[in-house]
């Protein structure tokens, strides 16, 4: 979805915003499409199937667990795309559907197939199974219009996340989005890259960059090995609340007109993964926080195919891009709220209203 389609579809919600993020019900349209979905998807299981696939909302030692590594390094619960019937699997498929903009839907599609090229790349020696359906779905919560519940789609490179409260907001945070390998090398698919919008985006503004602005927004030679703010596997099943990294990088202040589109470009490539309204959302709160408060930062080398890094930050969300373990074919990125999360924040005021 362009920049331009979003803004239009920003100016008309946000005339609906009250108190920062509430939304009225009729302003949204992915809820009631969420929750037909969910409860399609739910009612195509056998009982034995619906067990293993739903929680209790509230279930937050489960709700809370997360990754986005291999299942053979984290235990994962719910029920796979592998296992489902055709009918299963398409319901489960209307419910992706229901949280992704077209774009988002065959971004996440590409990741899939990815993990199951992968599997060919391989070969006989690689060190876990790789299978494009090892992919879990489960359900928190009764699905309704007016309730509280979520969903989460998860698997090796891929780990999405939607909270509904109070039937009339929808977080989808964190979302993890990762390929391997992040460019087929070879074969019918070769040259499919799942990540493009998000990485050229961020290339498009580095290359705009003069000599003296690069030297600021670049604030190391090496890049890390990884995402800062990803999930910490042994520390603890509940996945920590993300802080704001440390300042570096350059401002939006310190930077062009035409260099700030390229950096707004960059949250658009992750924006628009999501439904349309769902993408408004997070607009509508990087708006709130101030454009000019964002900061765009680079590590590693400067070319394609060299080790890099790249994070975009502001007063409410960060974005990170690492082409992680000094491999270029293999990318780990992700979207995280530093309120917003798993909807920690709203739940806290929904509860505190119902206590009041």
């Amino acid at each position: 979805m362009k920049r331009s389609t979003i803004g239009g579809i920003l100016v008309a919600l946000v005339l609906v915003v009250v108190g920062g993020l509430g939304w009225t019900s009729d302003a949204r349209r992915d809820v009631p499409l969420m929750v037909n979905s969910a409860n399609q998807f739910l009612a195509s299981l056998t009982a034995e199937q619906r067990a293993r696939a739903t929680f209790a909302f509230d279930n937050d030692e489960e709700r809370l667990y997360t990754h986005f590594i291999p299942p053979e390094t984290f235990e994962r619960r719910g029920v796979t795309i592998k296992e489902m019937s055709a009918a299963q699997k398409a319901a489960a498929r209307n419910l992706l559907r229901s949280g992704l903009s077209q774009r988002g839907y065959m971004t996440v599609g590409e990741i899939m197939e990815a993990e199951g090229l992968l599997e060919m790349l391989e070969g006989p020696d690689r060190q876990f199974a790789r299978d494009g359906e090892a992919y879990y779905v489960t359900v928190f919560g009764s699905p309704s219009n007016s309730g509280s519940w979520g969903w989460r789609w998860e698997g090796h490179h891929l780990s999405l996340h939607y909270t509904i409260v109070n039937g009339n907001v929808t977080v989808s945070a964190p979302t993890f989005l990762s390929a391997s390998p992040s460019e087929v090398p070879s074969g019918p698919r070769r040259g499919m890259r799942p990540l493009k919008a998000q990485e050229d985006a961020g290339r498009a503004l580095l290359g705009s960059l003069t000599p003296a602005q690069r030297r600021v927004a670049i604030f190391a030679e090496e890049a890390p090995t990884n995402i800062l703010a990803g999930p910490v596997r042994g520390q603890t099943n509940l996945a920590p609340k993300v802080e704001p990294l440390s300042p570096a990088g350059i401002a939006a202040t310190a930077l062009e007109p035409v260099q700030r589109e390229l950096l707004m470009d960059i949250v658009d490539a992750y924006a628009s993964v999501m439904s349309p309204d769902i993408a408004a959302l997070r607009m509508a709160k990087i708006e709130q926080g101030g454009t000019e408060n964002i900061t765009f930062a680079w590590a590693g080398g400067t070319l394609r195919g060299e080790v890099s890094y790249f994070r975009v930050q502001g007063p409410s969300f960060l974005i990170e891009f690492d082409h992680t373990q000094r491999d270029p074919n293999h990318v780990h990125s992700a979207w995280r709220d530093f309120e917003g999360d798993f909807g920690r924040d709203l739940i806290g005021e929904h509860m505190q209203q119902q206590d009041h």
